[in-house]
């Protein structure tokens, strides 16, 4: 890779990369294979991120095309997570008793090559729930009682405008049973203008506990507009919290991922989800071993503060939910109330004391 370009606009196809440096003439075939199947989309200020000196660039990685995507194996299908299964009318997945997600939107302002949702989102997909499609996705959540929590997703909820995120919240405040709005988005760090003052007040609402979690992988991603983007929400009295995917070459090695959830920290964001990768087609270069997921994941106990160590899971292929993966370090000795637990250093000791 040649050192990119400045943009100033969202790159969307091969000849594009290749214009920009962030591919050789010579891959541009290959990969126009995969832009025919899979959406790219790479924000100015990712591509001004990325370090054109680095061929393994963990920001290049996340949202270059690969001609690897094309290689599917056996285990990996179109929803991976079972979205479907669990959906009782168009933009609504009911997986857990007190909460759905509502998939406002099916464009995203970047695309992950690593993307669950691939096969849902971008070219030849609709850009967002109609009118009365999104109709009977509300109704439907205020048929239901039970359910609490509303999270909205897609896509990217926040790459529609202020006024059309203020009426979907207008309608969600008179659904008396909801008490939390969390919004799932990559927007503040792959766009963070898109973070205006009329955003977050179309987002914020007194009466909902409102949260916003923020997908980010690397540290690099926090750049000063990015940082800037998340104070804005912060400061209006919006939680943060983070979700990340555990990727391979972009951060599973106990440096990065510990600096990732120290950077998402020093930004007042809580960590909360580290993903172990889904079975997404053509995903398979990124997805690391359960183990060394655990592994990554004990490295930071005891090392990180406690703020910094997120919950690792998995979701069970076919839609039966999360299950959490994050290593035990207490076992039961065989005797009666005695266990063996170890600590952050590796020794271990009996509980109670002898």
């Amino acid at each position: 890779m040649s050192a990119p370009a400045k943009t100033r606009a969202t790159l969307r196809h091969p000849q594009e990369l290749a214009q920009a440096g962030f591919i050789a003439a010579a891959e541009r075939e290959a990969l126009e294979r995969v832009a025919a199947r899979y959406a790219i989309a790479i924000t100015p200020t990712m591509a001004d991120l990325v370090d054109g000196d680095d061929p393994d660039d963990p920001i290049a990685r996340q949202f270059v095309p690969d001609e690897r995507e094309l290689d599917q194996t056996p285990q990996e299908r179109d929803d991976p997570i079972g979205d479907h299964a669990h959906s009782p009318v168009e933009g609504i997945v009911h997986r857990y008793p007190d909460r759905v997600l509502l998939k406002l939107v099916h464009v995203c302002p970047v695309y992950c090559r690593f993307c669950f949702r691939r096969e849902m989102v971008g070219p030849g997909q609709p850009t967002a729930l109609d009118a009365a499609t999104l109709d009977a996705a509300l109704a439907y959540i205020a048929a239901c009682p039970d359910i609490w929590e509303v999270v909205i997703t897609g896509g990217d909820p926040l790459i529609l405008s202020p006024r059309r995120l203020a009426e979907v919240v207008a309608r969600l405040r008179r659904i008396d049973h909801v008490k939390v709005l969390r919004w799932h988005t990559r927007v503040p760090v792959v766009a963070p203008e898109r973070i205006s003052p009329a955003l977050v007040e179309a987002i914020r609402t007194p009466d909902k506990a409102t949260y916003v979690v923020l997908h980010a992988n690397h540290p690099r991603e926090f750049g000063l507009p990015a940082r800037a983007a998340c104070a804005r929400l912060v400061d209006a009295g919006i939680v943060m919290l983070s979700q990340s995917v555990l990727l391979r070459g972009v951060n599973n090695d106990p440096a990065t991922l510990g600096g990732l959830m120290r950077t998402f920290v020093e930004n007042r964001i809580k960590p909360y989800y580290l993903h172990h990768g889904d079975l997404a087609p053509g995903t398979g270069h990124f997805r690391t071993g359960i183990a060394e997921g655990q592994a990554l994941v004990r490295a930071l106990r005891g090392h990180y503060s406690g703020l910094c160590q997120p919950t690792y899971v998995l979701d069970i292929p076919g839609g039966h939910g999360k299950a959490p993966l994050n290593p035990c370090d207490a076992e039961e000795t065989g005797a009666r109330d005695r266990w063996r637990v170890t600590d952050f250093r590796g020794n271990t000791h009996l509980y109670p004391p002898e």
